[in-house]
C-alpha cells in the first residue's frame, strides 16, 4: 500500500476483496493481517480527528445551551420585573382616578346641597313676592 500525498497522509484503504484475494505472505506476515494492522492505524488516526471535531461541536453545543438557559433565565427576570412594575403602576392609577371621582363626587353633592339650600330660599322669595300681604 501507498500513501496518498493529496489526502494529509493517510492511508488508502483497500476494498475486503482486494484483501481477500492475496494470501502472499511477506516477512512472516500474511498481506491480510498487514492490511488490517494499516486499517486499524488509519482509522485510529481519522478516530482521533474525529473524535476532536465531535469534541469541540458538543462543547459549541454545550455552551450554546448554557447561553440559551441564561436568556431564559434573564428573560424570565426581567418579564416578571416589568409584570410587577405594570401591576404597581395599573393600581396606582387605579386608585389616583378612583380618588379623583370620588372627589368629584363629594363636589357634586356640596354643589347639590348649596342648590337645594339656594332653591329652597329662592322658593320662599317667590312665595313671598306673590304673596305680599302676608306679611303686613
Amino acid at each position: 500500500m501507498e500513501e496518498d500525498a493529496g489526502n494529509g497522509g493517510f492511508r488508502k484503504r483497500m476494498k475486503p476483496s482486494d484483501e481477500e484475494g492475496n494470501g502472499d505472505s511477506r516477512d512472516g506476515m500474511s498481506i491480510d493481517n498487514t492490511t488490517e494492522t494499516e486499517q486499524t492505524e488509519t482509522k485510529l488516526v481519522a478516530s482521533d480527528e474525529i473524535e476532536l471535531n465531535i469534541a469541540q461541536i458538543l462543547d459549541k453545543i454545550e455552551s450554546f445551551t448554557q447561553t440559551v438557559s441564561n436568556l431564559l433565565e434573564s428573560g424570565k427576570t426581567m418579564f416578571k420585573e416589568l409584570s410587577n412594575d405594570f401591576e404597581e403602576r395599573l393600581i396606582m392609577i387605579h386608585k389616583e382616578h378612583v380618588e379623583k371621582w370620588q372627589e368629584e363626587i363629594k363636589e357634586l353633592r356640596l354643589l347639590d346641597a348649596s342648590n337645594e339650600e339656594t332653591t329652597s330660599i329662592l322658593h320662599s322669595a317667590h312665595f313671598l313676592l306673590q304673596n305680599p300681604s302676608i306679611e303686613h
